[in-house]
């Protein structure tokens, strides 16, 4: 890649001396996509757009209808039936990919595992023999709570295959946020493992859900995956084993043939009330949209060797490590472990054992990876990379950079991603041997969709100016609902403006139409790409005894992008010291888990509200990050902002 000034610096503050990298001649001409063209093909007529892109997977039906769009529900490919795990797998078996690897799995210890497409093959189906044994049908729930091993994408296969829908919680909440995801979704089916591995040491996960479990009514079995040999309880009649379950199950099972609008997956995220929604994907549109973004965006070659560094218990590690990847006949990596254990160096050693050539990361990630030092990529081989991609959060130029010159050597593109867990896909990003990319941006909206920054009335805002990110029309890999709360998927996405779904983030678009996301406009907090809701940690303060009232932010920070910080207000009994703020940071990670942590906690008396009782977060914020405060005429109890300033800045 070659990079040159603008002829005119950006105006918005974001990277003042701007730099435009174009793709080399090399990359351009062995791309997937090169004619610009396809953005104009696309806009000209964007519903036979997504049928030419729907055509590329195996249907069992063809569709009658590409859109029926009403009262912003929309259900895409209406009539047609197919089936998730059949197009991930079945059909790559007859397309000369048989004997290719399908999943290169890195374990923290430092064990691995490859598994060639037929044996993707066999072991999805014998685990959905077992699953159907256990009496799981077509629409049933199955919880997974489960490290980053293969028998994760084994059982999200299986359930694809068979009809169930599955629920990932991911392995780093904690109890009762794993609870709470279990009894929403009404699994019938817990599958799970007796432990996991974090930086060496072990993770009680199959004694969280037990804990998780007591009072429950709608699980049956609990499955257990023997990862660590870890000592647990099996409870008898609930519990079995994977391994003795698999010993005996048959090999092959039909691919249920399932309508595009069945429901493929239930995930939780945070939103703005402290009540995760389960966010409803279903099974055709969100394949076509995952399938093509991912051949375009990331060029995908027959040889590569693709690795996205998600948890598979995030939506980026559904679309990015396993549906995305397979249905495109892919290789695609899991890794297990941690960036810097047993050192920094371990995801430059996993680039280097299995010649990587395609790296998706975070950039909370980068920014670590500069923190440690250029000598641990140095001190690898990392000359297999072709193509860089970051996802998560809104990059620096800074982290952009870094990650151009000591990753990428200054040859890979990087395609700077910006998408969420409701829409499903890539929304935004470049194509890498079409678009020239700006440190910092995450370039324009793929082919067939209509994004843009508008004002509080719906108006599109000039070039250069900051204003509220909408999507104007549905996509294929869109939400369908939330789950058993209609109501609040309209309310939450839908009632902003008439039409556009509101996304809950800022942006700038300039006047090339590139895109720079500023970050969450609502009660949302952002760490290290990981969303959790503001309401969801003030309710885990307030339910330790000592705290009456809590107030939660994200403040800047140099390497999560985001950290949290706490305001509470104490209950007359107590007294604040280290040894509180140390218990109520211990509280907040047992109930919700240890990425909620809050950085900071700072006592107040009294929380700045309006004179209607809101507590006033924009001004705890502007406090946090030291910026001159905002209008605070509406505040009820304005002598408390002075000594809120006084104590964050002691």
């Amino acid at each position: 890649m070659t990079g040159q000034p603008a002829k005119e610096n950006f105006t918005n503050g974001l990277f003042a001396d701007e730099l435009i990298f174009h793709p080399s001649s090399e990359f351009k001409d062995n791309a997937n996509i090169q004619d610009s063209r396809i953005y104009l093909d696309a806009e000209e007529n964007w519903l036979e757009y997504w049928n030419s892109q729907a055509s590329k997977l195996s249907w069992f039906k063809k569709w009658d209808f590409t859109l029926q769009w009403e009262q912003c529900f929309a259900k895409w490919f209406v009539g047609g039936s197919l089936n998730v795990s059949y197009n991930c797998i079945d059909r790559h078996l007859n397309e000369g990919r048989k004997n290719k690897a399908a999943i290169i799995f890195e374990g923290e210890p430092g064990d691995s595992r490859v598994l060639t497409y037929q044996d993707l093959y066999r072991e999805v189906t014998k685990f959905a023999n077992v699953l159907k044994d256990m009496g799981v049908k077509k629409g049933d729930r199955v919880s997974l709570y489960m490290p980053m091993i293969p028998e994760l994408p084994i059982a999200m296969l299986a359930c694809a295959r068979i009809g169930a829908v599955h629920s990932i919680v991911f392995g780093g909440f904690a109890v009762e946020s794993l609870r709470d995801r279990i009894n929403d979704a009404g699994s019938k089916v817990v599958v799970t493992t007796d432990g996991g591995y974090r930086r060496g040491k072990g993770l009680p996960i199959k004694k969280n859900v037990d804990k998780a479990l007591e009072g429950n009514t709608s699980v049956e079995k609990v499955v257990v995956v023997n990862r660590t040999g870890a000592e647990i309880e099996m409870q008898e009649g609930r519990d079995l084993w994977y391994h003795q379950l698999m010993k005996d199950a048959p090999i092959g099972c039909p691919a249920e043939p399932m309508s595009a609008e069945d429901m493929l997956f239930i995930l939780y995220t945070s939103g703005t009330t402290g009540k995760p929604k389960g966010v409803v994907h279903s099974s055709g549109g969100y394949l076509v949209g995952t399938s093509s973004t991912f051949n375009m965006v990331f060029d995908i070659k027959e040889d590569d060797i693709y690795w996205c560094t998600a948890d598979i218990g995030w939506i980026t590690g559904h679309s990015y490590v396993v549906y995305g990847p397979l249905a495109n006949g892919a290789t695609t990596v899991v890794f297990e472990g941690a960036p810097n254990y047993p050192e920094k160096d371990r995801f430059w050693e996993v680039i280097e054992k299995y010649a990587v050539t395609i790296m998706y990361t975070a950039p909370t990630a980068i920014r670590a990876f500069m923190k440690w030092g250029d000598q641990w990529p140095a001190g690898r081989d990392l000359s297999s990379l072709r193509l860089l991609g970051s996802v998560g959060e809104p990059i620096n130029p800074e982290a952009w950079l870094w990650y151009h010159k000591n990753i990428g050597k200054e040859r890979c593109p990087i395609v700077d991603t910006w998408w969420q867990t409701e829409t499903g896909q890539i929304m935004v990003s470049s194509l890498p041997g079409i678009n020239a990319t700006k440190p910092g941006s995450a370039s324009m909206p793929l082919p067939g969709l209509e994004i843009d920054v508008v004002d509080p009335a719906g108006n599109p805002v000039p070039a250069g100016n900051s204003g509220l990110l909408v999507i104007k029309r549905p996509w294929p890999g869109m939400l369908s609902t939330v789950y058993k709360d209609p109501e609040r998927y309209l309310e939450q996405y839908w009632s902003r403006f008439e039409n556009m779904y509101f996304t809950g983030d800022k942006a700038v678009k300039d006047k090339d139409g590139y895109f720079w996301m500023l970050g969450r406009v609502d009660d949302v907090i952002n760490v290290s790409g990981h969303r959790m809701s503001t309401m969801e940690v003030e309710s885990a303060l307030v339910d330790h005894p000592a705290v009456a009232e809590a107030a939660v932010i994200g403040k800047s920070h140099e390497i999560k992008g985001q950290a949290i910080s706490a305001f509470v207000t104490l209950r007359d009994t107590h007294t604040f010291g280290d040894e509180l703020v140390k218990e109520l940071k211990a509280h907040v990670a047992t109930k919700i888990g240890a990425l909620a942590r809050p950085d900071d906690i700072f006592h107040t008396a009294e929380l700045p509200k309006t004179r209607s009782g809101k507590i006033m977060r924009r001004l705890l914020r502007d406090i946090a990050d030291g910026k001159a405060l905002g209008d605070t005429s509406t505040l009820a109890n304005p002598e408390t902002i002075s000594g809120l300033k006084e104590n964050y800045t002691e």
